[in-house]
C-alpha cells in the first residue's frame, strides 16, 4: 500500500504525525491502558475467529493489532494501518518484542489507499473519527472486506456522556477563544464526529453496509492517581488539549488559573484509588453484503 493522503485530510495527518503523536506516546501508559476495555468489549460482539485475515483501521501504536493478532492465531494475519508515518515507525519496531508474528504494518489513509482485499473483519478503536470523507473512507474499507466480512469500529458517544474530556474542555473554553487563524494542524472532525448514532448509521448506509448495529458501552476512566496528575492529559490531548495548543502564549499566561480550575472540575471524581469520570463509546458493527 502506498502512503498516499486525501488532500482534505494533509491537515490533521500533520497534526498526528507531529505535536499529537508526541502527546500520545507521553501519556501512552495511561491512554492504552484505560481505553483497552472499549476493545475487549468490541472483540466480544465481533468475535476475530482463528485464520481469519483482519484490517486494523487507524491503528496507531498498534495494541491492537497485536491483540487481534492473538485472537487470529498463527493461520490468520492481521495488517494495521495508520496514517501517521512516526506511528507506524514505533508500531513496527516493537512487534518483535511483543512476539507478534503474524502482523504488519502500513503507512495510509484509508480513504484513499489502496487497502488490498479479502479481509474477513475490519476493526477500528478510534480510528474513523478524522477523516473529512467518512462515506468514502468507510466505502474503501468496505471493498477491501470479502463478501460477508465484519466491520467493527468504537467511537466516541457525546460530550456530555464523556465528562473525562468534556470538564476540561468547559474549563479552557471559559479563558480561551479558538484562533480564527493558525499555522498549528488541527485534528480535522475531531473525536466526537461519529457522537450521533443516527448520522452515523447513515454514513454506514451510504457506504454500502448492512445489518448495521451500535451498541452502547459505558465505564468510568482512570485519568491518574491523583488531581494533579490527571490534568495532565486533559491539558495535552482531546478538545482541551487543543484549545491550549492552538492558543498558544495566551495559554501559556493562564496556566496556572487553567490548572487550578481543572483540578476544581475533576474534584469530585476523586476516589482513594485515583480520580475516575465517566466515558461512553459506540461500537458499531456491520456487514459488507454477499
Amino acid at each position: 500500500m502506498e502512503p498516499v493522503v486525501a488532500p482534505t485530510n494533509e491537515e490533521e495527518v500533520e497534526a498526528w504525525s507531529g505535536v499529537l503523536f508526541d502527546r500520545w506516546v507521553q501519556f501512552r501508559d495511561v491512554v492504552a491502558v484505560q481505553i483497552n476495555p472499549f476493545s475487549q468489549e468490541a472483540y466480544r460482539l465481533c468475535e476475530p475467529a482463528p485464520g481469519e485475515r483482519v484490517l486494523d483501521i487507524g491503528c496507531g501504536l498498534g495494541e491492537t493489532t497485536v491483540q487481534l493478532g492473538e485472537l487470529v492465531g498463527p493461520e490468520g494475519a492481521v495488517v494495521g494501518i495508520d496514517a501517521g508515518e512516526r506511528f507506524i515507525e514505533l508500531a513496527r519496531s516493537e512487534a518483535p518484542e511483543r512476539g507478534a508474528t503474524n502482523v504488519s504494518y502500513e503507512v495510509g489513509d484509508i480513504q484513499v489507499a489502496d487497502l488490498g482485499n479479502g479481509f474477513n473483519l475490519a476493526f477500528s478503536r478510534f480510528g474513523t473519527m478524522f477523516c473529512t470523507n467518512p462515506v468514502a473512507a468507510l466505502r474503501n474499507v468496505r471493498e477491501s472486506l470479502v463478501p460477508g466480512g465484519r466491520l467493527c469500529m468504537i467511537v466516541w458517544r457525546r460530550k456530555l456522556d464523556n465528562e473525562w474530556l468534556h470538564r476540561g474542555e468547559l474549563v479552557a473554553e471559559r479563558h480561551l477563544e479558538r484562533p480564527e487563524e493558525t499555522d498549528e494542524p488541527t485534528c480535522g472532525p475531531g473525536p466526537f464526529s461519529m457522537a450521533n448514532a443516527d448520522t452515523t448509521t447513515d454514513v454506514l448506509k451510504h457506504a454500502g453496509y448492512e445489518r448495521i448495529s451500535a451498541h452502547r458501552y459505558d465505564r468510568d476512566y482512570r485519568l491518574g492517581d491523583d488531581l494533579d496528575q490527571a490534568i495532565e492529559p486533559v491539558m495535552a490531548i482531546g478538545p482541551a488539549g487543543e484549545l491550549i495548543r492552538l492558543a498558544k502564549d495566551d495559554a501559556e499566561r493562564l496556566r496556572d488559573t487553567l490548572e487550578a480550575e481543572l483540578r476544581e472540575a475533576y474534584a469530585d471524581c476523586a476516589r482513594d484509588d485515583g480520580v475516575y469520570a465517566p466515558a461512553s463509546v459506540w461500537i458499531f458493527t456491520a456487514v459488507n453484503p454477499f
